[in-house]
């Protein structure tokens, strides 16, 4: 837990962690649900996946404005500075064996066109609109990764909250009890029943935890700052959670069940079916290359001609055209032949991937699955120890006081509570880390 913290500290080391001094910061109390729900609307990272898949949205319309007719227009205007001379046969001017010069055309000459194009057939196309809902279908698979990993994050950081609140409460039932033991052995000692020794050793184990919560506190804020660094929340805002450790459910026996099949409930998992179905199809535009396109087109336009610049418009001649474009492939070399090989090795090369992710995600899950089982005993050991270790102090207080046992077992039993304590803060934040990655592993963060 404190290695978290301290690369939590390098995270946030450019931040101010007491948000409070920022007058103008808002003030949230969230539960883990609603730190969630403020995540998914506010996290820069699932905002991106959501403008990926805005961005799909258009490349599917796209793709699809592809096969709707194409309609352009264009005009031109042309000063022939110099008309062009043409050479013709002198036998049309009474002149055999000799060619004369002619200049045809006007000096003037205008147009203005429109054409329309529409695809009738083209086998790509039919492909590539395929290609593009599946292509829209993977940044909808990597918005839910990035909220998944998301949701592992902000549960992670609220359960240290919480472990910190947790180990602050056990903290502040110390100090009371040690500063009343305190109060009693300093009275006793003036009345000359407690050495001084006694009672500096209470003194300094009491200066010890004062510290030690004080430090603690300091962590918390540190906790709750990466908490809302996770969340998407502006440092400068104030959060308090509102659940305590007590109404997490850690019960192992609905939990650790053996799935198999659970693999396919991974979102990795599927973005590589993704992967694997927008290959596919790349090996089916490939051969769908071998096919004939078909398109219609028509072209309609004026022609202006003048020798004088006044009189370009005054006569139009008019010309329209309608047809038919079949394009045929012939022979290209082989090369489609061998894309068409090079596209089927990937589509082999995702198999193999497909395989090996399914062998890792299982092998994930066994690790989760024991990690949290041990978890979870260690957690009720180190329970069972701070509980065994609270009832040893409290016997050696007793048999302090009645005279039949020393200060130093009271010291001892005062310093192995502590110890307990914090294994046990330790145990448990583990313990609900490791939960939070056997959920993950087993695919019910959805």
């Amino acid at each position: 837990m404190r290695k978290i913290l301290l690369v939590t500290l390098v995270i946030l080391s450019g931040f101010d962690i007491r948000a409070q001094e920022n007058p103008q910061g808002r003030t949230f109390q969230f539960n883990l649900q609603e730190c969630l729900q403020y995540a998914y609307e506010n996290q820069d990272s699932i905002k991106n996946a959501k403008l990926d898949i805005e961005s799909a949205n258009y490349k599917v319309k796209e793709t699809i404005g592809i096969g709707l007719p194409q309609v352009s227009g264009s005009a031109q205007f042309q000063d022939y500075l110099k008309i062009p001379t043409t050479l013709i046969p002198g036998d049309f001017v009474g002149e055999p064996g000799t060619f004369v010069p002619v200049k045809f055309g006007v000096k003037y000459q205008s147009n203005a066109a429109l054409a329309v194009n529409q695809l009738l057939f083209n086998g790509s196309y039919l492909v590539g609109l395929k290609a593009s809902r599946t292509y829209k279908e993977l940044s909808e698979r990597n918005y839910n990764r990035t909220k998944i990993s998301t949701t592992v994050s902000v549960t992670k950081a609220y359960y240290q909250v919480l472990v910190s609140n947790e180990q602050i409460r056990l903290l502040d039932a110390n100090v009371s009890q040690l500063e009343q033991q305190l109060k009693e052995t300093t009275e006793l000692n003036k009345q000359g029943f407690v050495e001084k020794i006694d009672l500096d050793r209470l003194r300094v184990i009491y200066n010890n935890l004062l510290t030690t919560r004080e430090n603690t506190e300091r962590l918390l804020v540190l906790s709750t700052q990466m908490l809302k660094f996770q969340m998407g929340m502006p440092v400068t805002d104030d959060l308090k959670v509102k659940d305590k450790i007590s109404a997490i459910n850690m019960d192992v026996n609905t939990s650790i069940a053996v799935d198999t099949s659970a693999y396919k409930n991974r979102i990795e998992y599927g973005l590589l079916e993704t992967q694997r179905k927008l290959n596919d199809l790349n090996v089916q535009r490939l051969k769908s290359e071998y096919l004939p396109t078909l398109s219609a087109f028509g072209n309609s336009s004026y022609q202006y001609q003048a020798d004088q610049f006044r009189d370009l418009f005054d006569q139009r001649f008019p010309m329209t055209v309608v047809g038919l474009q079949l394009n045929i492939p012939i022979f290209s070399g082989f090369q489609r032949k061998y894309q068409i090989k090079q596209a089927q090795v990937e589509v082999k090369k995702t198999d193999n991937i497909l395989n090996t992710a399914k062998n890792g995600i299982l092998l994930q899950q066994e690790q989760a699955r024991i990690m949290y089982q041990n978890g979870m005993k260690s957690l009720n050991n180190q329970k069972a120890n701070m509980e065994l270790a609270r009832e040893v102090l409290r016997v050696s207080k007793i048999k302090y006081q009645e005279g039949v046992g020393s200060s130093i077992e009271v010291t001892q039993a005062q310093t192995e509570l502590e110890q307990a304590e914090n294994n046990y803060i330790q145990a448990l934040y583990d313990a609900l880390v490791s939960k939070v990655d056997l959920d993950n592993a087993y695919g019910r963060i959805q």
